[in-house]
């Protein structure tokens, strides 16, 4: 039992220190992954804190990561970094080798699977190899420890989500929800973002993803919007999981909503292209 504990700890600290995901790349018979690379998925592209993608900012802390933090208070606890992904998998572990399983069940249906199972499909959509291998490694043990837990209920990030696209946003509003995951349903990265430029034939300016993706709205509105359209659909297929293109797993709550949530932002999408540019 003590294995299961000490993989997931494992696996939670590849996201943390640099040299400690190296080490634990290496004993999971990983290839190690340099510097350079850790940075590139874990600081510029999909920063591993539940806030960025359960929150109504799509950035750090806000009350996403309070309603993280009141879980340690409430068993004791005052981590540096309530809302990280190493330091979430620590507390997780650590209360399965307590034997809390209450706790452990309240800890993953409100503060893990929310997040991390799309969190990791952004991570294995950068296309880093070793970090690729890590993240479905991560995916199965996810899905197991679902799996072992009585059935959870939608968490309050959820319930309390801002509203979905409705498709008279004007374009600031639309920006906003864009790069908000909670809103949009989609995890919009800086190599997504370059590679969408690309594809719609528009300049990428290198910047913060909302003025990235304003410019590319600014220079080619209508191709842009097809590929943000494209971009929802295949997140909406990701959030069902593997497998399942049809529709998330039956009775999985949290599934249901993110595939709802995507599809809801590509009708919205469809709208805003089959009119013109959208409003400004």
């Amino acid at each position: 039992m003590s294995a299961r504990w000490e993989l997931i700890r494992a696996l939670g600290a590849v996201a943390g220190d640099p040299a400690d995901a190296r080490a634990v790349l290496r004993a999971l018979g990983l290839e190690p992954c340099d510097g350079a690379s850790h940075a590139e998925a874990f600081v510029l592209n999909c920063p591993p804190y539940a806030s960025v993608y359960l929150g109504a900012e799509g950035g750090l802390g806000g009350d996403a990561a309070d309603r993280v933090a009141g879980f340690w208070r409430a068993i004791g606890l005052t981590p540096a970094e309530p809302d990280h992904l190493t330091s979430v998998f620590g507390l997780y572990a650590r209360l399965g080798e307590a034997g809390l399983g209450h706790a452990r069940s309240a800890l993953f249906w409100e503060h893990v699977w929310p997040w991390v199972p799309g969190y990791l499909a952004a991570v294995a959509d950068l296309g880093i190899g070793p970090l690729s291998a890590w993240a479905e490694l991560t995916r199965q043990m996810l899905e197991a420890e679902r799996d072992s837990l009585p059935p959870g209920t939608l968490p309050l990030a959820l319930r309390e989500a801002p509203p979905a696209l409705g498709g008279d946003e004007n374009l600031g509003e639309l920006l906003d929800a864009l790069v908000t995951p909670v809103r949009s349903g989609i995890v919009l990265t800086r190599r997504a973002l370059a590679a969408g430029a690309d594809q719609a034939g528009a300049g990428h300016r290198i910047g913060e993803r909302r003025f990235t993706l304003r410019a590319m709205l600014e220079q080619e509105p209508e191709r842009t919007l097809a590929w943000l359209t494209a971009e929802a659909d295949r997140w909406s297929a990701l959030h069902s999981g593997p497998g399942r293109h049809a529709g998330p797993a039956p009775g999985d709550p949290v599934r249901q909503w993110w595939v709802a949530r995507a599809r809801a932002t590509a009708a919205a999408l469809h709208r805003a292209t089959s009119g013109c540019e959208p409003g400004r």
